[in-house]
């Protein structure tokens, strides 16, 4: 199947991939080996990581592709394969899978949405920075190890105490 997407040379997109599995740890428990994969797919095929966080069983992340380019399947379908390929095969892998010689620990598609403009990058890397603390995993969005506002930090563009999650009484009571 062929699925239709946005494919603007030199755009920025946002990204959520997510693990088959929703409650594995695997991309925490290896995120060296997917450092490591995305350094280098980036040297065969370059995009600059404009955010990125890396959650236990997702991530989410903004890439922006060089003038001519926009090929971010080709690059995603690199990752994950190249993730995967080094793991043991302790997953359930459906028939569906197993007939077209696939892995079990990815989810088959990934949301992608093409960044329009200035608003719309810095709502999606304030959404990327506070997720980790959006779903309890920390209190202060830069005491999460795995996420790209470190960087923004260091280059002082926010600063540490950023995302600080206030408890109120409107915790719960809104949804996503």
């Amino acid at each position: 199947m062929r699925y239709r997407r946005a494919n603007s040379a030199g755009g920025t997109y946002f990204f959520t991939l997510a693990l088959a599995e929703r409650k594995s740890a695997l991309l925490i428990e290896h995120v060296d080996r997917l450092r490591e994969i995305v350094a280098k797919v980036r040297q065969r095929h370059p995009f600059i990581i404009e955010a990125m966080v890396v959650l236990p069983d997702y991530l989410h992340a903004i890439w922006r592709f060089p003038p001519e380019d926009a090929d971010f399947p080709k690059r995603w379908s690199l990752i994950k394969a190249n993730f995967s390929r080094g793991l043991p095969k302790e997953e359930r892998i459906r028939a569906s899978r197993v007939a077209k010689r696939e892995r079990g620990i990815w989810q088959r598609r990934y949301w992608e949405h093409q960044i329009r403009d200035e608003q719309d990058l810095q709502a999606h890397v304030d959404y990327i920075h506070y997720n980790p603390v959006k779903h309890g995993y920390v209190e202060r969005a830069s005491d999460w190890p795995y996420s790209s506002i470190h960087r923004y930090i260091l280059m002082g563009w926010l600063n540490a105490d950023w995302g600080v999650h206030e408890k109120s009484e409107e915790d719960g009571r809104f949804g996503e």
